[in-house]
């Protein structure tokens, strides 16, 4: 079941890749970025990762936390995304816990269009090759834009391809 905007970010409390301990409860007064990624070789979702990392520095200025999910275990993660040196944290769901509490979805048509993109494209130009997929292929990103642990944007994508626009997340950081 979907997110609703304006209600209450659900909790959770995980490790991330180097063994931190990350609670939603932690971000309490905060505003948060929350995204929800295929598996850890994906170009799409690599692609969008040197994307945040690009623009963390800007997007921290303004008070942006980010915190990232991916349906891989740890190994993959570090092996794949790892590689970005990220300065936010990632953190291993294989078994897509937090992925059901925050209802991402899954789509077979989004999945086939989302492959065929102009952003696939460019995330093989920029050197995100494919590798072995873990867990479900069809998972499409979900991104959420936290303040207070209140839901004010919920976006789920459409095709695989998708993430919320980062001209969207500079508005709520005003």
């Amino acid at each position: 079941m979907r997110i609703e905007e304006g209600s209450t970010a659900v909790n959770f409390t995980v490790e991330d890749i180097f063994g931190n301990k990350i609670s939603m409860s932690d971000y309490k007064d905060k505003k948060l970025l929350l995204s929800f990624f295929r598996y850890a070789s994906c170009p799409l979702c690599n692609l969008r990762i040197a994307q945040l990392i690009q623009n963390y520095d800007s997007l921290t200025s303004k008070g942006l936390h980010i915190i990232a999910f991916f349906q891989s275990p740890k190994e993959s993660i570090l092996e794949y995304v790892g590689k970005q040196d990220s300065p936010f944290p990632i953190i291993p769901d294989p078994g897509r816990q937090v992925y059901k509490l925050y209802g991402v979805e899954s789509s077979k048509l989004g999945y086939i269009r989302g492959g065929v993109s102009y952003t696939m494209l460019t995330a093989l130009k920029a050197g995100f090759k494919p590798g072995r997929k873990e867990g479900i292929k069809e998972l499409l990103p979900a991104d959420f834009l936290i303040e207070n642990l209140t839901i004010k944007r919920a976006f789920y994508a459409k095709q695989i391809a998708e993430h919320i626009p980062l001209e969207q997340i500079w508005p709520f950081l005003e």
